[in-house]
């Protein structure tokens, strides 16, 4: 069993920064950041393997987003800046083992207004 405890969400004004963070318990291939604004279906915002060798990020947020992934603490850090209202989701955590299966975050709100 996987779980995933995030933590970094809050309001932050347009062309601000934010970093979200996600600790998993167990053993990991992938980790992921997924976001879901209101009326809107979950999307891909990043996912990074293990070790940090290949990532992988929606066209919307490249350049201003980047995944990175601590090994020794099971953790994986979205850094976000540039922020746009339309970032504005709750984002989750997704990790996948080696057999993949997928466990998800309990989510974290992500507001970017003036």
């Amino acid at each position: 069993q996987v779980q995933l405890v995030e933590s970094g969400g809050g309001l932050v004004q347009p062309g601000g920064s934010l970093r979200l963070s996600c600790a998993a318990s167990g053993s990991i291939f992938s980790l992921g950041w997924y976001r879901q604004a209101p009326g809107k279906q979950r999307e891909l915002v990043a996912v990074i393997t293990s070790g940090g060798s290949t990532t992988t990020y929606a066209d919307s947020v490249k350049g201003r987003f980047t995944i990175s992934r601590d090994n020794a603490k099971n953790t994986v850090y979205l850094q976000m800046n540039s922020l746009k209202p339309e970032d504005t989701a709750v984002y989750y955590c997704r990790a996948r083992t080696s057999g993949g299966t997928s466990y998800w975050g309990q989510g974290t709100q992500v507001t970017v207004s003036s």
